[in-house]
């Protein structure tokens, strides 16, 4: 038999992955070729690759959050406009500012747009007034008046023959503008609320939406509406369909003008002109509602290069559809609110599922970004866990029920069970280990729930023949507390069931019939989480009391309390093979702890706020945090890392030092000087220097190697001789390298040295000392002299020397 191998306590973690909002509310705009996307968020404009998901951002000053912005048809200019009343143009490639300029604006630029050749700039203020800047010359060209309130809506004529402005503002009207003459053409007036959206299908052919639940077709020559399409519900874009392309799977059977909405009811569909008739409804996973809701559209775009259509939603996820079919190809969410819980997901973790403070759960792919919305549980989802293999996970929500999942080959996840029967919301779930048998689910009406899962669910055949949710019904129901159940964990060999409640108090059950077996006491508030040991018998929880504790399954008795958290403990789980524990705090802080020492060995911050979901994968390698701050942190563990690192460095210190030892004994010494430099060892470089010294010629030769080192070096020197020259012992070497730089470096070239005032400041007081000393040495050696000759002129001759 093999032994196993040695544990190795994990000592840190650094950020892999970190999944936070990018996008929270705004147009969204997505480059010519369809790879790169623009989301404002804040002060920050974020650019991500669709492909992907990599995000970058353009940062503006804090105080300056985005109110608009434009990228020009030839991908190279984008402008944004602030709250700071300023237009910024960038290069969005490298994330420079290029220049910033006053908008002239007295109030924040509401809306943007540039003309066919990039060159003419429009921006729609909310003081009712348009400007008109030409990008080449920089400078405004017009300055148009006459909106009314707000103007939210700006668009260029796409023949440039034809400089005309088209803009909307909040009497509900399209103003067509002269720039020859800078006075306004006409006033389009038919729809009843706020334009939202307007498309030209060819030079004399517009199509608006708005909020009034109508589209119009308009004649631009004769400035009349020719079509007007009931589309009852609140557009917010209507998007024209390429008369080339086969469009057939959508309905589109004739040539003519066909568009595409997006709305309030969160649903895409395309329209036939001609007859005002919906040729096509896109059949969605959620049911249908007149008001606007979260699954309500905000924005269509139609990507030619891509053939794709972008819409994004209420809840700032961002879809890609197949033009053609409508067909889902790629989903990013932009904002996550709150995060309740997070596990991982797949047999290679390669996906983690999120519950956000929303009915839906959102499963990312770690890879892509790419996001899946599932929808079922009508309210909030509070917790969730996922069975050892890893390809089924369950769910638990405020809408008093539970919802067991399974992720297919190709990654798509679909319900395939639901069990009801709580009184009140459920708040935690637990699933078999060994396994996928039973879940335990507890509830804020005090009971624990065990579910069994049936053969049909846990066979791939089987499930695959299911066109429904099984119903799951209760197995055992028992009040186990007298107040909320916080947490519910089943044991390693699916025997023993543990509870944590807001009573204090943690309980130990049987699986089998859920018969009390024992109570755990000691914690001053109430207990959020309890977590099994995977190889001991032994309980750990953690509590608003600020502590975790460790609790022997035999005894009952608390073995030991970890103390070092300033906030409720939310979250705990095992790692290194259950030698350490991880927990998690309201304050936002990871701490790791070791159980033979009691000792927290770090403490990530990684977040800003109460961290309530925490999990580790199948590997014990990487761990996912998520929090209320909107964030979803991956902790990869870096301890292996960090000491190959390490013992690499120690090598290498340790052959430098043979190598310097060689490079002394054979007088090498400009070498030597360079390498005790670049070890960044004073004292060594002081013993090379005096071993120059002591040389015949010394001063020479320590003259000719200081000047050879390159700028840096004589600038790591220079600080070494600060240090050196404070010491009486060492002063005339410092005195020697000192005096050869001030030789052979002008003083233009010595006040770049970095660090020279301070080691001017620093040397000067001592070196005056010095001079003093010497000075008082020569002193007394002259006063030495002096008497010396003075004792012989005066001492008598010694007996029997008789003078010649």
């Amino acid at each position: 038999m093999e032994a196993a191998a040695p544990v190795r306590f994990k000592s840190n973690y650094a950020v892999s992955k970190r999944i936070e909002p990018f996008y929270k509310g705004g147009r969204v705009q997505i480059n010519r070729d369809g790879k790169v996307m623009f989301c404002p968020c804040g002060a920050k404009l974020n650019v991500i690759d669709v492909e992907t998901g990599a995000l970058r951002s353009l940062q503006q000053d804090e105080e300056e959050d985005i109110t608009s912005f434009v990228l020009s048809p030839d991908d190279e200019v984008l402008v944004t406009g602030s709250r700071a009343l300023l237009l910024k143009q960038w290069d969005w490639r490298e994330g420079r500012c290029l220049r910033t300029w006053r908008a002239i604006h007295v109030a924040p630029v509401a809306s943007m747009a540039f003309d066919s050749t990039s060159t003419l700039l429009a921006t729609g203020g909310c003081d009712s007034t348009i400007k008109i800047w030409d990008m080449i010359k920089q400078y405004c060209t017009h300055n148009l008046k006459g909106s009314s309130g707000v103007v939210h809506l700006v668009e260029f004529h796409p023949d440039v023959s034809h400089p005309r402005l088209f803009s909307s503002s909040m009497d509900y009207k399209i103003r067509i503008w002269d720039l020859g003459c800078s006075r306004c053409l006409a006033a389009l007036d038919g729809h009843f609320s706020a334009v939202t959206s307007l498309a030209f299908a060819d030079g004399n052919t517009l199509l608006s939406s708005g909020r009034d639940k109508i589209c119009l077709v308009w004649d631009l020559k004769t400035r009349e509406s020719k079509r007007t399409v009931p589309v009852y519900e609140s557009v917010e874009a209507a998007v024209l369909l390429p008369r080339k392309g086969d469009f057939s799977q959508l309905g589109v059977k004739k040539e003519g003008l066909h568009f595409v909405t997006a709305g309030s009811k969160g649903i895409l569909k395309v329209w036939e002109v001609a007859t005002a008739a919906c040729v096509y409804s896109q059949p969605v996973p959620f049911e249908l509602q007149e008001e606007p809701s979260e699954h309500s559209l905000t924005q269509c775009l139609l990507l030619p290069a891509r053939n794709q259509l972008l819409t994004v939603t209420a809840e700032h996820n961002i879809l890609l559809y197949d033009a053609q079919t409508l067909q889902l190809r790629k989903q990013l969410a932009g904002y996550n609110d709150e995060v309740l819980d997070v596990k991982f997901l797949g047999p290679g973790d390669s996906h983690i599922v999120v519950a956000t403070n929303s009915p839906q759960l959102k499963v990312f792919e770690l890879a892509t970004s790419h996001c899946q919305i599932l929808y079922g549980h009508t309210e909030t989802i509070l917790a969730l866990d996922v069975f050892r293999k890893g390809l089924m996970f369950v769910s638990c929500a405020k809408d008093k029920s539970l919802r067991v999942w399974r992720m297919q080959k190709d990654g798509r996840v679909s319900c395939v069970a639901r069990g009801l029967g709580h009184a009140h919301g459920v708040g935690a779930v637990s699933c078999s280990r060994m396994k996928e048998s039973f879940v335990v689910t507890s509830s804020q009406d005090c009971t624990i729930k065990i579910w069994n899962i049936p053969e049909s669910l846990t066979s791939k055949a089987k499930a695959a023949l299911l066109s429904s949710p099984e119903t799951l019904h209760a197995k055992v129901t028992e009040r186990a507390h007298n107040k909320d159940i916080n947490s519910v964990a089943v044991s390693p060999n699916d025997k023993l069931l543990a509870t944590g409640s807001q009573d204090r108090l943690a309980k130990l059950w049987s699986s089998a019939d859920c018969s009390l077996l024992g109570v755990f006491t000691g914690h001053k508030r109430g207990i959020w989480c309890v977590q099994f040991s995977p190889v001991d018998q032994i309980l750990a929880t953690s509590s608003a009391d600020g502590t975790l504790k460790l609790w022997g399954l035999r005894d009952f008795s608390c073995l030991k309390t970890f103390e070092g958290h300033d906030a409720s403990v939310l979250k705990i789980i095992f790692v290194s093979r259950g030698t350490q524990l991880l927990s998690s705090g309201s304050d936002g802080l990871l701490k790791l702890w070791t159980i033979k020492t009691n000792e927290c060995v770090k403490t990530l911050d990684g977040h800003e706020d109460k961290i309530w979901g925490l999990h580790s994968n199948k590997q014990d390698d990487m761990v996912v945090s998520a929090s209320s701050d909107s964030c979803i942190t991956l902790w990869k563990d870096v301890t292996e890392i960090e000491e190959k690192e390490a013992q690499a460095k120690e090598e290498e210190q340790i052959l430098k030092e043979q190598e310097l030892s060689n490079l002394l004994h054979e007088k090498r010494y400009l070498k030597a000087l360079g390498l005790a430099i670049s070890l960044d060892r004073p004292h060594t470089v002081l013993m090379v220097i005096k071993a120059i010294l002591k040389e015949t010629d010394g001063r020479k030769h320590l003259e000719e190697n200081i000047v050879r080192l390159r700028k840096d070096q004589k600038e790591a020197v220079l600080a070494f001789l600060v240090t050196w020259n404070t010491n009486s012992r060492n002063c005339h070497e410092a005195q020697a390298v000192l005096e050869t730089l001030l030789k052979h470096e002008a003083p233009d070239s010595l006040l770049q040295y970095a660090g020279i005032k301070s080691a001017v400041e620093s040397l000067l007081p001592y070196t005056e000392r010095h001079f003093q000393r010497l000075g008082r040495l020569l002193q007394a050696s002259m006063f030495i002299e002096f008497m010396w000759q003075h004792m012989r002129l005066n001492d008598p001759a010694p007996p029997g020397d008789v003078p010649s």
